[in-house]
């Protein structure tokens, strides 16, 4: 899947709420232009949800030096449900809310939670549906590989 993130300053919002996610997105995409950013669509009811956030604060810690970020999309219709598992599953990247799905309708998000890693150039190289912890030293091999390029 190679997917340019340019594409989405062309996606037309239909509400505030969509369109303030939408430009979250769009400023943390230009302040980390040049890095590999993961991209992650999370919702609070989503149990390996819970397993990919202490998984997501060790990558930013490990590999921000290097030019990595990690950006999360919150799919919950009411906020107040984010910031509950966010107490219980703290966050050191950042959090974009998203009650209205646009985001996860434009990158055709099938599943919760999924994943976007997008190389230094803005290109989606790799995408996944779930989180598997016997799939996580893929998910690094990708991420490192990405790094040294």
């Amino acid at each position: 899947m190679l997917t340019t993130l340019a594409l989405l300053s062309h996606a037309k919002a239909n509400n505030l709420s969509e369109s303030s996610a939408k430009m979250q997105l769009d400023t943390l995409i230009a302040q980390h232009h040049g890095d590999v950013i993961y991209v992650d669509f999370w919702a609070s009811w989503c149990g390996p949800c819970r397993k990919s956030f202490p998984w997501m604060n060790k990558m930013q810690n490990e590999h921000q030096a290097q030019g990595f970020t990690v950006i999360s999309i919150n799919l919950d219709t009411e906020q107040r449900l984010a910031t509950e598992f966010l107490r219980e599953n703290p966050a050191n990247f950042a959090v974009i809310y998203d009650p209205n799905g646009e985001l996860a309708r434009f990158f055709k998000i099938q599943g919760m939670p999924s994943s976007l890693i997008i190389n230094k150039l803005g290109e989606i190289k790799y995408a996944h549906s779930g989180f598997f912890t016997n799939k996580v030293s893929q998910y690094e091999q990708e991420i490192q590989q990405l790094l040294a390029l």
